[in-house]
């Protein structure tokens, strides 16, 4: 192994909160995207489960943390000067042809080349931030690769007959799976977080969850013990930010009070201080306000949609993010 040294541990923190935010894939993405010209520090969690695509090979054939979601997360961060946006596209180009490479996303290789020199994940990711000039640091879950498995109330052919619910593994199968979900849990049960996690959700003035597949990129994290604990004991602020919509498979047919009914199944210690949500995606905000003050929450409205379907659009994300936080606001952010 190639001797590499850890990047400087020194960021430069701006005016403003510490903000963990978790989750995984596009939405995590998404709500990077809206927080970094906000925040003084930002952090993100990544879940890592992922078995499908470039991810999912490099993980069997190296035995690694599933790169992806992390690539993504880094390139969410990325600033928009032309050095930030030439290395976001680097990450997320994508090799073609038919060979070896096919498929492949030039920055899940980065990571995993760090990774092998370093033998140490952390600080790979670290590094590949410092390369980009990420706008926040970037962690994994959990030290380890982990399996979601679902079981799955399958559609009822004829009404009145008893419904069939089967086992299905692996986060792809479980995210397009044809069903109901009726219940998540992760291989192995209780997968040890990262010490930087834990340290970076007790130093936070806000901690946010979603928006993103709801089974497989944000209750992962409630389903890694230390993570429960440190998020329900955190003095942080703690916000959720609702999907525009349910998704096909894992949620379909959702209305947006039954995420936050999931969430408090999972995490019935969890107390939330607000909830985001799309203003032309709530069916019924009377509903959805009771729902939330349940769990302690103020429903902050807000038009967040992009005019592409089930998407966010940062700036206004951001901006909602931005009064989200300054209700919050401390005499001075520590």
């Amino acid at each position: 192994m190639t001797s590499v040294s850890a990047p400087p541990t020194g960021r430069t923190i701006l005016a403003g909160p510490k903000v963990v935010a978790l989750g995984g894939g596009h939405g995590l993405a998404a709500s990077l995207s809206a927080l970094r010209g906000h925040v003084g520090r930002l952090t993100a969690v990544v879940t890592v489960a992922d078995d499908g695509g470039s991810s999912g090979r490099l993980r069997r054939q190296f035995g690694v943390l599933p790169p992806g979601d992390l690539r993504m997360a880094l390139a969410a961060l990325c600033g928009d000067d032309d050095w930030g946006r030439t290395w976001a596209d680097v990450l997320q180009h994508r090799y073609g042809g038919n060979g070896e490479l096919h498929g492949h996303a030039a920055g899940n290789l980065l990571i995993v080349a760090l990774w092998d020199l370093l033998d140490e994940q952390v600080a790979g990711l670290d590094w590949v931030a410092r390369l980009l000039g990420a706008q926040g640091r970037v962690l994994p879950m959990c030290q380890e690769p982990i399996e979601i498995q679902a079981l799955v109330g399958e559609p009822r052919l004829v009404p009145g007959e008893p419904r069939v619910v089967r086992a299905v593994a692996g986060q792809h199968a479980v995210a397009t799976v044809e069903g109901d979900v009726v219940t998540v849990q992760l291989v192995p049960t209780d997968p040890p977080a990262g010490p930087e996690v834990i340290e970076a959700i007790g130093e936070a003035d806000w901690v946010g969850l979603g928006p993103g597949s709801w089974f497989t990129s944000v209750i992962p994290h409630l389903l890694v013990p230390e993570i429960r604990e440190a998020l329900t004991t955190t003095d942080a602020m703690r916000a959720v930010t609702l999907n525009l919509g349910p998704e096909g498979g894992e949620t379909r047919g959702f209305s947006p009070e039954m995420h936050l009914e999931v969430l408090g199944a999972y995490a019935p210690d969890l107390e939330l201080d607000a909830v985001i949500a799309d203003r032309g995606s709530v069916p019924d905000v009377d509903l959805l306000r009771r729902v939330a003050r349940d769990m302690g929450a103020e429903l902050v409205m807000a038009d967040v949609a992009s005019s592409r379907p089930g998407q966010h659009d940062v700036e206004l994300l951001g901006e909602a993010y931005a009064r989200t936080l300054g209700r919050g606001r401390i005499a001075s952010w520590r």
